[in-house]
Formats: structure tokens, sequence, C-alpha cells
């Protein structure tokens, strides 16, 4: 049996998309008593907004600013 450092070296030399799918696959694993409901909602909204950052509609910021950004709104 492998170790879960040598799995783990394996796994980050696949490419992007499929570390993507085995990070999805692996988060749903851990996720129980989740309303299937809710869970479609933010699936479905995930998806959207990975969309738009994709197609362009849409500009991401770098989190430190998105979160100096909320600081700034609480504080008002």
């Amino acid at each position: 049996m492998r170790s879960i450092e040598e799995m783990t070296e394996e796994l980050l030399s696949l490419p992007n998309v499929s570390r993507a799918l085995l990070a999805e696959k692996l988060v749903e694993s851990l996720e129980f008593g989740t309303d299937p409901t809710i869970q479609t909602a933010w699936t479905t909204e995930a998806k959207k907004r990975r969309d738009e950052i994709r197609d362009g509609s849409v500009q991401s910021i770098p989190g430190e600013e998105a979160l100096a950004q909320v600081r700034q709104l609480l504080q008002q």
C-alpha cells in the first residue's frame, strides 16, 4: 500500500483539470447530511460563476483585495 505522501506526489503531477475533478470528488465524499436541493443549487451557482470567469463576462480580483473591500465596508 502506498503512503499518503506517495499518493499526494503522484496526484499533484496530474493536469489541472484532473486535479480539479479529483478535488471535487474528495469534497463530495466528505459531505454528509446535506439537503440535495441545496447542494444542487450551490453546485449550479458555482459552475455559473466559474463559467462567467472563463468567458470573461466577469473579472476576478485577488482574495486579499476582496477581503480588504469587505473589511472597509464593515467599518462604515
